[in-house]
């Protein structure tokens, strides 16, 4: 599909801007993305942008195409990667574009999540959806992160990071660098069907950091807290009434929270760069400190 012919509806919204988020000035002014969306390292981004250069100029039908702009955000995974190293080029993000297809998301260290961390433990990609009733509109609300910043792990109401860093000192040193950690963000990616203009996707977006918060997360000062939301409604005719907004941020809120938890869960342990290893969330221990607590 071409994007760039058929554009979509969007928005963006900073709850903290330490990072990068290529494109989002453009997106902010006309309410419309015309690529796919690429997320990777802090110091690959402008890599990404230049293979969505390439892959737009050379879509059938783009011949014409002067300006593109390339959506592609990050978040550092310094410590576990070799960053420095630049070992990510055009041609592994045109590889990743040719390949994409729908159906169920690989989760955890998985693509731009490999070499993430999140509460001390090993973060990654996540995803999550809500399905409204015929009621509210029967649409669709889908959220994709790249988990990788700081805080005390809360599930469900429960301060598990508390608990799960008291057991561990591994945990407990890692989650002390992650409350206090430069160079921690996280991508949040907010896809519906409803047909939300781009103010309305805007006041979508917002509710992403909700769902940030209730899982212990601060917005820290080097956080990098960045929403793209966008519609797959394309038809210009089809309009949804700000009073409907109400479940769509419902959907947003659980949905974001749900997405980073399964970053988490779904994550595996990693050894990286200079010996620099991740753990992932022990889910037996989680599990009894959540039943623990009535959960």
């Amino acid at each position: 599909r071409n994007l760039f012919q058929e554009k979509v509806r969007a928005a963006t919204f900073v709850f903290n801007a330490f990072g990068k988020l290529i494109g989002s000035t453009q997106v902010e002014e006309l309410g419309v993305i015309e690529t796919p969306i690429m997320l990777t390292n802090t110091l690959a981004v402008w890599e990404a942008a230049d293979a969505l250069k390439h892959y737009t100029l050379h879509l059938p039908g783009n011949e014409d195409v002067r300006s593109i702009n390339p959506v592609v955000g990050e978040t550092n995974d310094g410590r576990l990667n070799d960053i420095r190293g630049e070992h990510l080029e055009r041609e592994d993000f045109l590889a990743a574009i040719e390949t994409a297809e729908s159906g169920p998301v690989e989760e955890g260290s998985v693509g731009a999540g490999t070499g993430t961390r999140a509460f001390g433990f090993k973060g990654g990609i996540g995803s999550s959806s809500r399905l409204l009733s015929e009621r509210q509109g029967g649409y669709t609300v889908g959220v994709l992160v790249q988990s990788n910043f700081g805080g005390l792990l809360t599930v469900d109401g429960v301060p598990v990071g508390e608990e799960l860093a008291a057991e561990s000192r591994r945990a407990r040193a890692e989650s002390e660098k992650d409350l206090d950690l430069a160079d921690g963000s996280i991508m949040m990616i907010v896809a519906t069907d409803a047909p939300a203009d781009a103010r309305q996707l805007k006041r979508i977006a917002r509710r992403a950091s909700f769902g940030l918060a209730r899982t212990g997360s601060s917005g820290g000062h080097g956080s990098g807290d960045f929403v793209i939301a966008f519609s797959t409604e394309r038809d210009p005719a089809k309009y949804l009434e700000d009073g409907r907004l109400g479940p769509l941020f419902q959907a947003t809120i659980e949905a974001t929270e749900e997405a980073i938890l399964n970053s988490m869960l779904r994550a595996t342990t990693v050894e990286g760069h200079r010996g620099n290893r991740a753990e992932a969330i022990p889910i037996g221990r989680l599990r009894e400190i959540l039943a623990k607590h009535g959960r």
